[in-house]
């Protein structure tokens, strides 16, 4: 293994794409254990499989517009799915205001809703120049400057919103009831959350495809919550995880010429299997 890392950064030195999709990775894997953290907390690991799949009915919106005008077509599609999916974060606040009862309800239905129009979406876009693999499953070496300058602003927008409203965030996490009695701005700061993960989603997007973006949101975090003896634990555990997943399913991808982000999704699990058997034996 050392000697696929000491070939993968050999790579990395020499080409630039590959340091673009090494940058790509490294701040993919900081903000996306950063906001799964508090996803895994609240029990709503599903929102990020619904925004995925609302991001991607809204790429093939996108493509298919490009089709139709110059205007639209210089936008890239990813724009398109990002805006869609922040609506998307607005309807499901509106649809928990209205199921008070049922809550649980919200992710589920808008989920519905962006499997089926992405489902439609893509059918009609299947005669246009759509990379139907890499939106599923993810194209980490497609990423240019143009998209790492796109991730970098979207990270810092969730890094720097994350600390801003940290207390808020956690206190809504932990007791839901009590923080909206103390005075937080639940209906904001939830629907504020929510957009977050839609810009963690379009990060990860070309890094793991739509498919998979969920389990790099909460595999690192599943693994760190078996260790972690307080929240920030959980943060920075989640985050090393992370970004060890990250490298080496990088440098294993690259060594043995596999799917990127279907082998940074194994790393992750092995990693998780890893700290499920090393406490089994701790315990034993």
């Amino acid at each position: 293994m050392i000697g696929s890392l000491a070939q993968f950064w050999a790579a990395v030195s020499a080409y630039p794409f590959l340091r673009n999709a090494l940058i790509a990775g490294l701040i993919t894997g900081i903000v996306a254990p950063l906001i799964g953290s508090f996803v895994v907390v609240r029990r709503l690991s599903i929102i990020a499989d619904a925004l995925a799949h609302v991001m991607l009915s809204g790429v093939a919106l996108g493509y298919l517009l490009g089709s139709t005008s110059r205007v639209f077509a210089a936008v890239p599609p990813i724009y398109y799915g990002t805006a869609v999916a922040l609506v998307a974060a607005l309807l499901i606040e509106r649809l928990r205001t209205m199921y008070r009862s049922y809550s649980e309800l919200a992710v589920p239905i808008i989920m519905s809703a962006g499997v089926g129009l992405s489902i439609v979406l893509i059918g009609l876009a299947r005669g246009l120049n759509v990379d139907l693999v890499g939106l599923l499953f993810g194209n980490i070496l497609s990423v240019t400057q143009a998209d790492l300058l796109r991730i970098v602003v979207a990270a810092l927008i969730v890094a720097v919103t994350i600390a801003l409203l940290y207390k808020e965030l956690l206190y809504l996490s932990f007791d839901d009831e009590a923080a909206r009695l103390s005075g937080v701005p639940a209906k904001t700061i939830n629907f504020i959350f929510s957009a977050l993960i839609a810009l963690v989603i379009s990060v990860s997007m070309q890094i793991v495809g739509t498919l998979l973006i969920s389990a790099l949101i909460t595999l690192p975090v599943a693994a760190a919550l078996r260790l972690a003896k307080s929240f920030r634990a959980l943060l920075t555990l989640g985050v090393v995880f992370a970004e060890t997943s990250v490298l080496v399913g990088m440098a294993a991808a690259y060594t043995f010429d596999l799917a990127t982000g279907g082998t940074i999704v194994l790393v992750a699990i092995l990693i998780l299997l890893a700290v499920l058997v090393w406490q089994k034996r701790l315990r034993a």
